[in-house]
């Protein structure tokens, strides 16, 4: 049996709940040793000799008083979590620990109805690189609120200091930054960013979609993609001031794909609005217009409807495993080609049928090239 992977998560939001109860609802079934239908939605099942449920949650920080101290899996059923419940989650888990706030709120998120701002806990955050040292965390995942520079780059320079593994699934860019590289390079830890994509959500589909067009011949003129939601991302998102990396992220994940990117006029690619009622329901809106053989015009409209933080979760319980494997073999600093295959701005960019044949070698040889 393969040791449990030791991770902590910063912000017990609605994805680290999806996470959560992954690692629960993967649990092999008595007799099946694993394989059945309920191991359905999985990359990996096994993932380098782990599975989901080798990976163990030992410590949890927020700022939100609905959750700083609760054992973890009480606090992610408070609000404003709204992600739906796949699998219920027995009593218990790490108690949330007080982290530092910096800039990991907006303003504005604190002046909607109760159950949907955030509330600051009145605590006095913990010192982190102790809790990640005391409980022999290997891997911290940053689910912080997009726009959080300060706090992220806290959370990133505390695995530095600790020897911890970064995941970072928001779009402040760190793994993909050449100078905090640098350093995790120097210091031998393995990490995986920037921005995390969904299993099968806009960002993949649209670069599918995009590469589709060019691979065939068409020549793509125009394309946007407008996102819709009700969960505590798209709320935050409504301060536009701390979207500036996200639609970074975004758009060079979507233009990667061409030959030749489009004119900035003519792309557009972010959030729309948020919509209370969809809760974590996110909805894109996608269009591109193109001529094909002859100059002749075509254009393709699709609607995709999914839940958004289980479609991350898909994508983060991969990454965690690179990691552990990663930290196993000795290897330090970015993980490219699991960055670009997982994240929408890895430090280098590569096509999602390339990313995904160098991932398998690196599952099978612990290759990571560029």
């Amino acid at each position: 049996m393969p040791e449990k992977i030791r991770i902590a998560i910063a912000g017990a939001g609605n994805c680290a709940s999806s996470l959560v109860q992954g690692i629960h609802f993967y649990r092999p079934s008595a007799g099946n040793n694993g394989h059945s239908d309920e191991m359905v939605g999985l990359m990996h099942e096994d993932l380098g000799g782990y599975r989901p449920c080798d990976i163990e949650v030992v410590a949890a920080f927020d700022i939100d008083a609905r959750k700083v101290g609760r054992p973890l899996n009480d606090a992610l059923a408070a609000r404003p979590n709204c992600t739906k419940v796949f699998c219920e989650l027995p009593p218990g888990g790490p108690i949330v620990q007080m982290g530092e706030l910096l800039d990991g709120v907006s303003e504005h998120m604190l002046d909607w109805p109760e159950d949907r701002r955030f509330v600051i806990a009145n605590k006095t955050a913990v010192d982190v690189e102790r809790v990640l040292e005391e409980t022999g965390a290997e891997v911290l995942l940053n689910y912080l609120p997009v726009g959080s520079q300060l706090a992220t780059e806290f959370y990133a320079q505390c695995c530095l200091n600790t020897g911890v593994s970064l995941v970072n699934c928001m779009p402040v860019f760190i793994v993909s930054n050449e100078t905090w590289a640098a350093r995790f390079i120097r210091k031998g830890i393995p990490c995986v960013g920037d921005d995390i994509k969904a299993q099968v959500g806009a960002t993949i589909v649209h670069r599918t979609l995009m590469k589709l067009f060019n691979d065939r011949g068409v020549k793509v003129d125009t394309t946007y993609q407008l996102n819709t939601g009700g969960n505590t991302d798209f709320l935050n998102m409504l301060n536009r001031h701390r979207l500036s990396s996200k639609k970074v992220s975004k758009t060079e994940a979507v233009q990667s794909t061409m030959d030749h990117p489009l004119p900035a006029d003519n792309v557009h690619i972010g959030p729309a609005d948020y919509v209370p009622f969809q809760n974590d329901n996110k909805v894109c809106f996608l269009r591109i217009e193109g001529r094909g053989f002859g100059g002749m015009p075509m254009n393709l409209e699709l609607r995709l409807s999914v839940e958004d933080s289980p479609n991350s979760a898909g994508v983060a319980i991969d990454a965690i495993r690179c990691c552990k494997l990663a930290l196993q073999r000795g290897i330090g600093g970015p993980l490219y080609p699991v960055a670009a295959y997982f994240m929408k701005h890895p430090p280098i960019q590569m096509p999602d049928t390339e990313s995904r044949q160098k991932i398998e070698e690196f599952i099978k040889n612990g290759v990571v090239a560029r």
